[in-house]
């Protein structure tokens, strides 16, 4: 995808630039704040996946990265039963809580 400086919406590639871009600015949210939260994915056998996992003692906290706000996931509620814990879709309209320091 090197050189392509097509519009977003022709992109092949958008959903992992949006998570790209997501990822890279909550690590430097987490820096600037002076957190440090364990980092992980989780990822099923038949590729089922949750893009961002933290840890910090005894919470597990999960996002969901989709550039379509509409895409449903059934990752989602599996790894919800799992771990007893609630996943956040991050989308374009609600992203802004997860890059802010005062949300952490």
């Amino acid at each position: 995808m090197i050189s392509n400086f097509n519009n977003l919406e022709l992109r092949t590639d958008k959903g992992s630039l949006w998570e790209n871009f997501l990822l890279s600015e909550r690590l430097k949210s987490l820096r600037y704040a002076g957190k440090r939260a364990k980092m992980h994915f989780w990822r099923t056998t038949d590729q089922r996946e949750i893009d961002y996992i933290e840890t910090e003692a005894d919470s597990i906290r999960a996002w969901e990265m989709k550039w379509n706000p509409k895409a449903i996931t059934k990752t989602v509620s599996a790894f919800e039963k799992t771990y007893k814990t609630d996943t956040e879709i991050l989308t374009s309209k609600n992203f802004s809580d997860f890059l802010e320091i005062s949300a952490l």
